[in-house]
């Protein structure tokens, strides 16, 4: 079937050119690919499922608010007609796994695939990749029926947010991750028991000497750490990106060394990154954190795979699950080249706990701070944070003056929360046998999914969206209880102030403190319906 006239277009499936391309020869029509196709949700996720404080079981999302078998059945009789087989279908996960040629996955989805060398965010290389740019469509057949259809461009998606210390700054302060256990209060008399940490990495890998030698260095019970590959990924060790992958689990694993740790490799596309999150969130047990250490601007994602990771950060919450993201390393201006306010995603997502960085002056063996500052560095890095062009700011930051951008316009503001960041006053880790200092808001994914499961195991129940009870307390101008007010400081547009601002959000988070506020947390309650991306684009089906 080749009719372009039984093909109708695919809302937010726009695909822009990347920049600085290399043609690298044309593509194979009888090269397999596989892609992942998301079907629509039988009904749309209520928010108030979303912000709590009540969950679901994954037998109830999926019931209530997976995709109908119906639908599922019906995208796969008509893809089929085009030659591709269904590899694998989860209606609970929205998730389909289709393969074939990518002659006939470029028919039933109206695409002109090149192939291509581009940057390599994560190595700074060149990278050959497939290509596509525009809309796709899909058969007519399955308008509405189909969210989004991702893998057909397998372009790198995101980079990691590790910055290791320059030689002139090891010397500097730095701290093991108990001893900032120590400085953010981390309850006592936990220690992540009976939880689970789900990571998610899109490159590099771990040995187990290397995590068996950093921990008993530390003098603390070695973690439960497995790895699980999706989409083909592997933890395969001895890349780059080796240094996010152990600077996360040990992180993780020294501050929470009860909780079991769950390594999710997969490419790095937005077919891998979803299909790891979605993944990692429907998993059995049911994690009580993922941490996300990887992002690109916003505007870099397509609008179906923005709103199909977003909708899997709200299945997330929904079943307790609190989703912790880097909000990036590169300022408000997000490593863009516009010179222009941008901010990251996924940490844009109001289902994410985005976590921005400061720079800290603390003693190590007291916890005593001397100074605790918004991270922003000479050479242009610095915590991420700025106000999204995306999403509408959530009901739960109406209480916080979040600013316009830049040239006008509201939306969500991040980062949430912050911790030490700073590579210059950063984590004593061990990558690839070598000691060394790192730094990054990707350390501070790892450290709040550590925190969330230090609380949820006081608590004695997953925490989920957090958001809805941090913020209940803030008012404008004024530090929020739960927090150390972070007041000095710039990451470029944005200034830092008493109370929630777009450098550290709500400050630093104290453990203890926190711990009490949950406590004293009475419900939350929001209407309405999951987070749409505003127009002029229109938003996926649900």
């Amino acid at each position: 079937m080749s009719d372009s006239a039984a093909l109708v277009l695919l809302p937010g499936s726009e695909r822009a050119a990347l920049s600085d391309i290399v043609p690298a020869g044309a593509i194979d029509p009888a090269e397999r690919v596989e892609l992942t196709v998301v079907p629509r949700r039988r009904v749309s996720l209520p928010r108030e499922l979303v912000d709590g404080p009540a969950t679901l079981s994954r037998a109830e999302l999926v019931a209530d608010y997976g995709a109908a078998q119906a639908d599922v059945d019906v995208i796969g009789s008509v893809l089929r007609q085009y030659g591709l087989e269904v590899v694998s279908a989860d209606p609970g996960a929205r998730r389909m796994v289709v393969a074939g040629t990518a002659g006939a996955a470029s028919t039933a989805f109206g695409a002109t695939l090149t192939q291509v060398t581009s940057l390599d965010p994560v190595t700074s290389g060149q990278v050959r990749h497939r290509h596509r740019e525009g809309r796709l469509s899909v058969p007519a057949e399955l308008d509405g029926l189909v969210a989004a259809v991702l893998g057909l461009d397998d372009r790198p998606q995101a980079r990691s947010y590790v910055r290791r210390a320059a030689a002139a700054a090891t010397g500097q302060r730095s701290y093991t991750p108990p001893q900032l256990g120590s400085v953010y209060r981390f309850p006592a008399g936990t220690d992540g028991g009976g939880q689970v940490i789900a990571i998610i990495e899109l490159g590099g890998g771990y040995t187990e000497s290397d995590l068996e030698q950093y921990f008993r260095s530390l003098g603390v019970p070695a973690p439960k750490v497995r790895a699980v590959g999706v989409d083909g990924g592997a933890n395969r060790p001895g890349d780059e990106a080796d240094a996010e992958v152990l600077l996360d689990i040990e992180i993780a694993g020294a501050l929470a060394p009860g909780a079991e740790i769950v390594v999710y490799f997969a490419p790095n596309t937005d077919r891998g990154f979803l299909d790891a999150l979605t993944t990692a969130v429907h998993a059995e047990p049911t994690p009580t954190a993922v941490s996300i250490s990887w992002g690109l601007a916003e505007d870099a994602w397509t609008e179906q795979g923005r709103t199909a990771m977003d909708r899997a950060m709200a299945d997330a919450a929904a079943l307790g699950v609190t989703v912790c993201v880097a909000s990036g390393d590169w300022g408000s201006g997000d490593g863009q080249r516009d010179a222009a306010a941008h901010v990251d995603f996924p940490a844009a997502s109001p289902n994410a706990l985005a976590c921005g960085g400061t720079t800290l002056d603390a003693d190590p063996d007291s916890g005593a701070v001397a100074s605790e500052v918004v991270w922003s560095s000479p050479d242009g890095s610095g915590t991420g944070g700025g106000v999204s062009a995306v999403f509408p700011p959530p009901s739960w930051q109406s209480g916080v003056d979040v600013p316009a951008r830049p040239g006008g316009g509201t939306g969500r503001g991040v980062p949430d929360v912050a911790a030490v960041a700073d590579p210059a006053t950063g984590y004593q880790v061990l990558i690839n046998g070598r000691s060394t200092v790192v730094g990054g808001t990707s350390a501070v994914a790892p450290l709040m999914a550590a925190l969330t499961c230090r609380l949820a195991q006081a608590l004695g129940r997953r925490l989920g969206l957090l958001q809805p009870a941090l913020y209940g307390p803030a008012r404008p101008g004024e530090a929020v209880p739960g927090f150390r007010d972070i007041t000095s400081g710039s990451n470029g547009a944005y200034q830092a102030r008493q109370g929630w601002d777009p450098c550290t959000g709500l400050g630093a988070a104290l453990g203890e403190d926190v711990l009490a506020l949950l406590r004293g947390d009475g419900g939350r309650q929001d209407g309405g319906e999951e987070p749409q991306a505003p127009p002029p684009v229109a938003p996926a089906a649900p």
